[in-house]
Parts: structure tokens; sequence; C-alpha cells
């Protein structure tokens, strides 16, 4: 655990505010979960709660079947990294960092459709590969993640099948947060 050197007291009502500084390193915005728990060295931790990140195995099972069914490789993200990848080097991609333009997508609640020509969605941080298709996961009213095909390489849009798959998949997850 890294020292910041700030130090905060708790108030009458047992509550301690995370300084900005923090917030905003760690991407915490006002209403997201916080999971807070001890260690046996008797630190209090807290840790961003991931939604996602609780039905990983279902997340992975969710991209590797819409990569075998569309051929494009797919990724999961929570909000604020990449969950599960199928059809790309996983070394490459696991625990990549949402980008900027992916954050927006989600935080408007958009989907996002390529029109064939070269994506000008890059979905996470060091990694130059464009998404293809992508849309926010949605549960009990919450954006919780997204779903998105990424480029394969040879550059044809989406047909219809493969935009009723990466929906489904998306209200899918979106159900399965809520069980």
């Amino acid at each position: 655990m890294k020292a910041t050197g700030i130090v905060r007291r708790i108030d009458d009502l047992g509550r301690v505010v995370i300084p900005k500084e923090i917030r905003r390193t760690m991407r915490i915005r006002e209403g997201d979960p916080l999971e807070i728990y001890t260690s046996n060295d008797g630190e209090v931790i807290f840790k961003k709660y991931s939604p996602i990140g609780e039905i990983s195995e279902n997340a992975a099972q969710v991209a590797d079947i819409m990569h075998k069914l569309s051929g494009c490789p797919v990724a999961v993200f929570d909000r604020d990294h990449v969950i599960s990848i199928s059809g790309a080097a996983k070394k490459e991609w696991n625990a990549r960092r949402v980008s900027p333009e992916l954050e927006e997508l989600m935080e408007n609640r958009r989907q996002y459709f390529s029109d064939g020509r070269e994506s000008t969605l890059i979905p996470a941080e060091g990694v130059d590969k464009g998404a293809m298709a992508c849309l926010p996961i949605i549960s009990a009213g919450d954006v919780t993640g997204a779903v998105a095909f990424l480029e394969n390489g040879n550059g044809t849009p989406l047909n219809e099948s493969q935009r009723t798959l990466i929906q489904a998949a998306s209200q899918f997850l979106g159900k399965q947060i809520e069980l």
C-alpha cells in the first residue's frame, strides 16, 4: 500500500472523506460502491466494488461464445478495467484501464457502432485495437460496464446478427448482475 501523507479524522457519524486527489486517481465517482474490509495487520481497506468482477466467469463464457459465433475478438469491461477477453492476446488486454472515450460512452449510456472504416473508439489504454461495436452493460438502472466487438482486421462492418448478438450479451450480463 502506498502512503499518501494525507490524514483524515472520522466525524461523529463515522464518516471519513476520501481526498479528491485519490478519488480522481482511482476514478471513484459520487455514488460508486466501495468494498470495505480489514487485513490481519489491522488495516481498513477501501476497494472499488465491481459487480462485473463478481460474475467474471460468466463474462468470460459470454466473451468466448460471442467470439465463436461472430469471428470477432470480444472484450468485457467493468467501469475501470478489462475483465475478460476472447479472440485477442490476453496478456496484452487483461487488467488494462478503460480509455477516456469508453468511460464517456458508459457515462452517457451511448452505444457505438463503427461504419466499417477505421474505428474511432479505442476501448482500452495502451492498446491500439479499436472497437467495431461497444454497448454499456446496465444493471438495475446503473451502468456497470461495457461489452465490445474489437476490430478483426478485415475492415468489414458489423452485420445484423452481430449487432443483435452484442445487444443480447449486454442485456444478459446486466441481468446476471441483478441475480
